[in-house]
């Protein structure tokens, strides 16, 4: 594969627009995140309904892909695209001008980035829908590597809410937003060709194929971790090791960067050697980071640990090597989950893509509050870690399950790896 192959086959200002949409989306999606620290420290929010707050927008992203890959099915994905946009403009102007002042304002405010989230639905089958079925893995993880908005997020957003407020923090958004939604709007085409017309039919009618369900369970693990721990992690450092906001943003922004960055690696490696095999590896290393995580020490008392980058202690820097590995791999393994999808559901790719997607949101919906009750009852995040250590190494145990079967059937008749 080459980049001239790539602008050649499809229709590359769709695959830039698909990017810079699901970027800037995913941004404003995760924002509650890094602000929590802010917002909890004004509106005097406890331990674990601060996870849970957190959890809202990757709860509701993930329910409301569902609708949104019918819609963009049936409407095309541009209009469904465009109409995402302008309510996550509106939603967002509402909050960052002075709507946001109750922990139910910012519940209401969690749903509607839900929005935001549900861009995952819209951005990578309208991108592949473009490009032949030996390119999906590099070009689904072109598209989903807007993932890297999580890394913005938590580089850019606290720093701003340090200096202006959380709430100005949240109207600095429409910075890019406005912009790649008039890009958007204007470069983007929809593929050539039928569209499957989906609708709730066709989603019960995929979903009785067991193979739907294994790749759901999949999806579950890698972004579920993904955006679950882009979401936790800066309370996770913040409460664990006692850093600034500030500095538990830049972390989470170095942490989540490998992941989206690793996302188009994941799914070209998943070309070139199948994303089954893939997979098992990733899924193998994620597992074990998560069960060091459960054990990692907490870091010095707040007086003594040092505020900022240049102040970090042993223990945060172990965590900040430990969980860059982990979502690393985790990024990879979107990638490769999506290089399989389409060899499978060519002619679903947007009903499987909404279906797997709010699995995917799901898994990091129960990743935040796993830990947030795990802080709550136990007083540590140990448990919250271990669970999803064991629940990896269930799903590394299925696809030794599905491995055969796969490669002997539709596999072989895909002419592309698997």
């Amino acid at each position: 594969m080459t980049l001239k192959e790539l602008r050649r086959a499809g229709h590359w200002p769709t695959l830039l627009a698909s990017f810079l949409y699901f970027d800037f989306s995913f941004m404003t999606w995760v924002t509650l995140g890094p602000l929590m620290i802010y917002i909890a420290r004004e509106l005097n929010i406890a331990v674990a309904d601060k996870f849970t707050l957190v959890a809202v927008p990757i709860l509701a992203g993930a329910i409301l892909r569902v609708p949104v890959g019918i819609c963009c099915d049936r409407l095309g994905a541009k209009v469904t695209g465009c109409a995402a946009q302008v309510i996550v403009i509106a939603a967002v102007a509402y909050a960052g001008f002075g709507g946001l002042r109750t922990v139910t304002d910012i519940e209401l405010f969690g749903i509607a980035l839900g929005l935001a989230g549900a861009s995952f639905a819209v951005a990578l089958p309208q991108a592949g829908r473009w490009y032949p079925p030996h390119l999906q893995g590099i070009v689904m993880g072109i598209a989903g590597a807007g993932n890297v908005g999580t890394a913005l997020d938590a580089l850019i957003i606290p720093t701003l809410a340090e200096q202006f407020g959380w709430r100005m923090a949240i109207a600095s958004l429409l910075v890019p937003l406005v912009p790649t939604f008039l890009f958007y709007a204007v470069v983007s085409r929809e593929a050539p060709g039928p569209r499957a017309r989906a609708g709730w039919d066709r989603y019960r009618a995929v979903l009785t194929d067991i193979d739907s369900l294994w790749f759901m369970f999949f999806y579950f693990i890698t972004f579920g971790g993904f955006v679950g721990l882009a979401n936790s992690l800066s309370l996770y450092f913040n409460i664990q090791y006692h850093v600034s906001g500030v500095t538990a943003g830049l972390m989470v922004a170095v942490v989540v960067s490998f992941g989206s960055f690793f996302r188009p690696v994941g799914g070209a490696v998943a070309d070139r050697i199948g994303g089954i095999r893939t997979l098992m590896a990733l899924f193998g290393v994620v597992s074990v980071v998560y069960a060091i995580a459960a054990f990692l020490p907490a870091g010095p008392e707040p007086a003594v640990a040092g505020g900022t980058v240049s102040g970090l202690q042993g223990p945060a820097v172990h965590a900040l090597i430990l969980f860059s590995a982990g979502v690393l791999c985790l990024g990879m393994g979107n990638g490769a989950v999506f290089q399989l999808i389409p060899q499978r559901f060519r002619g679903e790719i947007g009903t499987m893509t909404g279906l797997v997607g709010c699995f995917g949101g799901i898994g990091g919906f129960f990743l935040a509050k796993a830990l947030g009750m795990s802080k709550d009852l136990t007083g540590g995040f140990s448990a919250g870690f271990l669970f999803f250590s064991v629940l990896v190494l269930a799903g590394l145990a299925a696809l030794a399950g599905v491995r055969k079967r796969w490669r002997t059937t539709w596999g072989a008749a895909s002419g592309a790896r698997i």
